[in-house]
């Protein structure tokens, strides 16, 4: 096995050896987990939108026009995920979604129960969701709950059980929330255990399936999660438009107040031309999951493969490759490779990377520039320092295996280069 895995490395080098000569000028976009190119059907269908006049409100026939393409494109949505298109609503994107479920429900229970203050919330997930659950503790007398993960940054069911059952003085729990996969690690968390155990004592869940779509069936017919967040822009739509997807009876407070648009519980004018775009890339995604899915799965392999053999320090977080998950499932998603590189900070080696013509990341896009450890290495167990050099690859529909090998040509004097920055 040893003389293997020594000629598998050997062969990886000598193939970025012939490459690394032709690195010169070229990029590689390796962040699609923050934001991924449009899909040329979503720019056809937002184009010929866009020529068009007509708030959806209006009762006239442009208006009438506009609310058809807004109504089809939601019809075009909810079937792609499994849902009814009456349970989904229009939002700007997944961090209002996840801000409608979080603190919508968390009203809803308190109204028709003032003991239901508990939030029970992942200790991995996106700040999206951690943020309003802790804007509620400080502002509203909620409490919070954060559920750990282990060491692959995976939600103990165990530890769901009894924090639901536990006779707690700060009240009686009033939703669960937690991400399908996540952003960083792309670990898969057990979305029909949480469901089944929440349901069972009759508390509602949301699920943020913002990363999940495109690449893991989010089939909301067979995970009767109560709310669900998606978002445009991670599956080749426009950013500015996503949706919570709230099951018809599930108690909401608004957030926006204004027209009382979308059953009542998100006020403002619908972007027609955006939902066009929105349903046209959700559509296609869902359409070539499977195939894209196992294409992804090849790339990574061969980014894991090329990493281990260059930077033989460089950890992988998160489920091992080829893992299986909840229901045999996948135990991550394909396309994303979180690295902790020793001695080296994440944001120096973002910046020779992005010298060398490689877009990536140290983690969730939306807390980019903050220099801060990643909450989610740190809640599977890392140290500081460990999480501190983290580094996130993810690839997507545009990523090839050039950009696979431009990296692998070129991160090894990078994490070289950031070493002795570090040292320094």
């Amino acid at each position: 096995m040893a003389g293997a895995a020594v000629r598998a490395g050997s062969a990886v080098l000598r193939r970025l050896a012939a490459v690394s000569s032709l690195g010169a000028g070229r990029e590689a976009y390796l962040d699609h987990a923050a934001t991924t190119p449009m899909h040329p059907l979503a720019l056809e269908a937002m184009a010929r939108e866009l020529t068009r006049t007509g708030n959806p409100s209006s009762l006239h026939a442009a208006g009438r026009a506009a609310r058809r393409v807004v109504e089809e494109s939601r019809e075009r949505i909810a079937a792609a995920l499994g849902a009814d298109p009456g349970e989904v609503l229009l939002t700007s994107g997944g961090t209002e979604a996840d801000n409608l479920a979080v603190k919508g429900i968390a009203w809803a229970r308190r109204r028709a129960d003032p003991a239901a203050r508990r939030l029970l919330v992942s200790a991995v997930e996106h700040h999206a969701v951690l943020d309003p659950a802790r804007w509620l503790v400080e502002h509203e007398g909620a409490s919070l709950v954060e559920l750990p993960v282990d060491r692959d940054g995976v939600l103990a069911l165990g530890g769901l059980a009894r924090a639901l059952d536990a006779d707690d003085a700060e009240g009686a729990p009033a939703l669960v929330s937690v991400m399908w996969a996540n952003n960083e690690t792309g670990a898969v968390q057990p979305v029909r255990g949480v469901v089944g155990l929440a349901h069972e004592r009759g508390v509602p869940v949301h699920v943020d399936a913002v990363q999940s779509v495109g690449t893991l069936r989010v089939d909301l017919q067979q995970v009767a999660a109560d709310a669900v967040s998606v978002s445009a822009h991670k599956v080749g739509g426009p950013v500015g438009i996503g949706a919570l997807v709230a099951r018809r009876g599930l108690a909401l407070e608004p957030v926006l107040h204004g027209g009382g648009h979308e059953r009542g519980v998100r006020s403002g004018t619908l972007p027609a031309a955006a939902a066009a775009g929105f349903a046209a890339a959700l559509e296609a995604a869902v359409a070539s999951r499977e195939a894209e899915a196992r294409r992804l799965e090849g790339l990574c392999e061969r980014l894991v493969e090329g990493v281990r053999a260059t930077v033989p320090d460089a950890v992988l977080q998160g489920p091992r490759i080829g893992a299986a998950g909840e229901d045999g499932g996948p135990a991550r998603l394909p396309g994303i490779a979180l690295w902790t590189f020793p001695g080296c900070d994440g944001d120096s080696l973002i910046y020779l990377l992005d010298t060398a013509g490689v877009r990536c990341s140290t983690g969730a896009a939306c807390t980019a520039g903050v220099a801060q450890p990643s909450h989610v290495l740190l809640a599977s167990g890392l140290g500081e320092e460990q999480a501190r050099g983290a580094l996130r690859l993810s690839l997507g529909r545009t990523s090839t295996e050039a950009d696979v090998d431009h990296v692998l040509a070129v991160l090894p004097d990078a994490v070289a280069r950031a070493r002795r920055a570090g040292l320094a």
